[in-house]
């Protein structure tokens, strides 16, 4: 699975819901959303999975069968364990709530594009289809919910990075005049 949704164009769902008097400032603040989901959260993940060893296959047979079937979160889980005893029940909770609150985010993204393209009306129509496929992705293999879930989102980058580059001029143009407005005191940095 990717780490992050940049290129992916679905953040950007979340963020035109925002009230701003400037959308670029909103545009920057969407930028550190993959800095602190994947340099800082994931690169804190790898190193507690390093230093406790828990990445060795010679740790034990329950490590070295986790490393070998790719099982992230179990894996996390067992190397926090070992060092603050009971931590995989805390791991675990975030783990459903996180899990949780991303069902909620896809449904909200999927049904303003079903909207878009077929009108408010439909959206029934569409919240039957995501349930469908919830109790699809509960029962199936989750190396098969994961690889359709990767499939999906890379079908989905290719028009929204083709979309970034042609809307590139504007973005840059917009930009360069936030960033004059902001060097000449223009407008109220305490606005939102």
């Amino acid at each position: 699975a990717f780490s992050n949704e940049a290129g992916v164009g679905s953040a950007a769902i979340a963020h035109a819901a925002a009230r701003t008097e400037y959308p670029v400032r909103e545009g920057i603040v969407a930028l550190l959303e993959p800095f602190i989901d994947t340099v800082v959260i994931c690169t804190m993940t790898a190193l507690v999975i390093i230093i406790t060893g828990a990445w060795q296959p010679e740790a034990g047979a329950e490590y070295a069968k986790l490393i070998e079937t790719r099982n992230g979160a179990a894996l996390t889980s067992l190397a926090m364990d070992s060092q603050i005893s009971g931590f995989k029940y805390v791991l675990a909770v975030a783990v459903v709530l996180f899990a949780f609150s991303t069902m909620i985010s896809w449904s909200y993204y999927g049904e303003r594009c079903w909207a878009f393209l077929f009108g408010d009306r439909a959206s029934m129509s569409y919240r039957m289809i995501f349930l469908v496929f919830t109790f699809l992705g509960s029962i199936l293999s989750s190396e098969n919910v994961l690889n359709f879930g990767d499939l999906m989102i890379f079908g989905m980058a290719i028009p929204n990075i083709l979309g970034v580059v042609l809307l590139s001029g504007i973005v840059k143009r917009d930009l360069n005049d936030y960033w004059r407005k902001l060097k000449s005191g223009e407008f109220d940095l305490n606005a939102s």
